[in-house]
């Protein structure tokens, strides 16, 4: 009775919020911020799941959208392999109890707009035999995990970065099943777990693995006890499973890459919530060793936010601001390089899968765009490359997680909604 309450309350104050969520400019290095906006409950809105039926997602012109894979258990993220095989990472994880009534409100608003189907805690490995685009084999590489989600591979090995451990199988070129089960090479945070995905990649010359872990919390209503080693990337050596905090304050770095020619680790980081459909925004952001990025203190450099106690000045004072703004709760998770193979307005820049926005009126997200780079960095305005995932505010057939850029030119969507992987090449 008690949840059946809170939860019709929680549908009558989400129907009562205010619409006008004004679009202020939150694109790039000099976002406009507003005041935060700070209520009983935010505004929580979230798309129901639609069918595809014979529609397809919309890529710019010159370029073809397909389904590859289809009734999959929650594809999270890709790997490409040196063979063009691609794994799946499915699964779903998570245990954080709920400790408010707005936890409890917000897990229901955000079942609405999840696929009903259950997490499979595997590797699925797709092959195109053939080289024209189908892959006619789809089979299990890897079962019996828990909730992967980075996936890396490096001198002869894949690594996965379950929710509680990074583990790793042994690999030969065209391999299709594991040889055997996982040997670990270490834990990784797992008490509470609320963002529960672990997200990776390795460097440029393999030596080391870079895992994002995120906070416990929203803004440390658990407690600092509970942040212990978490809200950052760890630098992780890939033989001996050493591990360091690379950087820290980044309250969920849910995608990672590292750039080709430089080396540089960039991440795409989720923000927090709870003070305004226009705050704080998502970005991208080239990750510095030692570096800190604000939370719990403070966001987009040293904007102070007062939620977290004690506070810590010297902190924020040393906070970084972030390189790109993305928009507030665009829920960006997944990020790649391209290349020269995706075409010549595509060559240069990152594509980034927005999962979408349950905590606005008026959704956001639900697309992959391209952020173009000019000299290393990202330059100018965003373009929606893969849309067409929202049929109106109130629906939505799909929701991107992880892209990755196949080198001969291809770019594969992971949608954990409708289940299904998606390749986009060029006409």
């Amino acid at each position: 009775m008690i949840r059946s309450a809170l939860l019709i309350g929680a549908l009558a104050i989400t129907l009562t919020a205010c619409n006008n969520e004004a679009e202020l400019p939150q694109i790039g290095p000099n976002p406009n911020l507003p005041e935060p906006q700070r209520g009983l409950l935010p505004s929580m809105k979230i798309p129901r799941p639609a069918n595809w039926g014979n529609d397809l997602p919309k890529v710019p012109q010159g370029y073809k959208i397909q389904p590859i894979a289809t009734d999959l258990r929650i594809p999270r993220q890709t790997l490409v392999l040196p063979n063009g095989d691609i794994l799946v990472a499915e699964g779903s994880g998570g245990y954080a109890p709920t400790q408010r009534p707005k936890d409890l409100i917000a897990g229901f608003i955000k079942s609405l707009g999840k696929s009903s189907v259950k997490g499979g805690n595997r590797l699925t490995l797709l092959r195109d035999a053939e080289g024209d685009g189908t892959y006619e084999m789809q089979g299990v590489f890897a079962d019996k995990l828990n909730a992967p989600y980075g996936l890396a591979l490096v001198n002869g090995a894949i690594y996965v970065a379950n929710q509680d451990a990074l583990v790793r199988f042994d690999y030969r070129d065209g391999q299709t099943q594991a040889s055997g089960p996982p040997v670990k090479v270490t834990d990784l945070p797992a008490v509470i777990n609320h963002h529960w995905t672990k997200s990776m990649t390795a460097s440029a010359d393999g030596r080391f693995l870079y895992v994002g872990i995120g906070s416990n919390s929203n803004i440390t209503e658990r407690g600092m006890d509970a942040e212990e080693d978490r809200a950052m990337v760890w630098q992780i050596d890939a033989q001996t499973g050493a591990h360091k905090p690379y950087a820290t304050g980044l309250r969920n770095p849910t995608a990672l890459t590292i750039q080709p020619g430089s080396g540089q680790l960039w991440a795409v980081v989720n923000e927090r919530d709870e003070i305004g459909p226009n705050l704080v925004p998502d970005y991208l952001t080239a990750v510095q060793e030692g570096a800190f990025y604000g939370w719990p203190y403070s966001y987009w450099g040293q904007n102070v936010d007062p939620r977290a106690q004690p506070q810590d000045p010297e902190k924020v004072a040393a906070a970084i601001r972030p390189d790109y703004a993305l928009g507030s709760h665009v829920a960006a998770l997944g990020v790649s390089f391209s290349t020269p193979a995706m075409g010549p307005n595509f060559t240069d820049g990152v594509f980034i899968g927005e999962h979408g926005s349950w905590n606005r009126s008026v959704p956001v997200g639900y697309k992959v765009i391209f952020v173009p780079f000019r000299d290393g960095r990202p330059a100018g305005e965003p373009v929606d490359f893969v849309s067409g995932f929202l049929v109106d505010d109130g629906n939505t057939r799909g929701r991107p997680v992880g892209v990755t850029v196949d080198p001969r030119g291809a770019l594969i969507v992971a949608d954990d909604l409708s289940n299904t992987i998606w390749r986009v090449t060029k006409n």
